[in-house]
């Protein structure tokens, strides 16, 4: 919840309308090989070896060098391309990470900055589901008729809080 009420009180940053462009993705060896990964391997071999920063693993991270996807066999950590890689490495969202590797085409129809969400509909969607599961739980006791304590009746309040500030969150954007 700590992250949830971080990410709250951050002050938004301004984002801008743009769009991904996958064509500008950097090239799948040069990138691995920019941050230190030394991706081994015949040349004519579609996957190369190297080791995992996520669990400190060597030769067990496979890439393969045309799209750049990526998976752990060890630790099982994935993803689809170079986008998800550095994403996962730097914990980035989406498009802080696109603009990372310069694939973020901020001059889209308009550049006029526009609210940023609070939290990440990512972030939103895990309170969500804990603040729900909380709420059910509680529910479940009072239908058993049992008495709930002050400290029940507070973490309602508060999860009935935020369930309502993310659902006025985004009524306000998709409006």
């Amino acid at each position: 919840m700590t992250e949830f009420n971080n990410a709250h009180r951050r002050d938004t940053n301004k984002r801008y309308h743009g769009s991904f462009d996958r064509n500008k993705l950097p090239e799948p060896t040069s990138y691995f090989e920019s941050i230190g990964l030394n991706l081994k391997g015949p040349k004519s071999a579609p996957w190369h070896t190297t080791s995992c920063n996520f669990h400190g693993g060597s030769d067990s991270l496979r890439v393969k060098v045309q799209s750049g996807a990526w998976i752990c066999m060890n630790c099982g950590v994935k993803g689809g391309d170079i986008l998800s890689y550095h994403m996962k490495a730097n914990g980035l969202e989406f498009i802080h990470a696109a603009k990372d590797l310069g694939c973020w085409d901020g001059n889209s129809n308009s550049n006029t900055p526009h609210k940023a969400a609070a939290f990440s509909p990512r972030l939103a969607l895990e309170v969500l589901s804990l603040e729900t599961s909380v709420v059910y739980v509680l529910a479940c006791d009072m239908v058993k008729s049992h008495v709930l304590k002050e400290t029940d009746k507070q973490r309602l309040m508060t999860c009935a809080s935020r369930i309502s500030l993310i659902a006025k969150e985004y009524q306000n954007e998709s409006a």
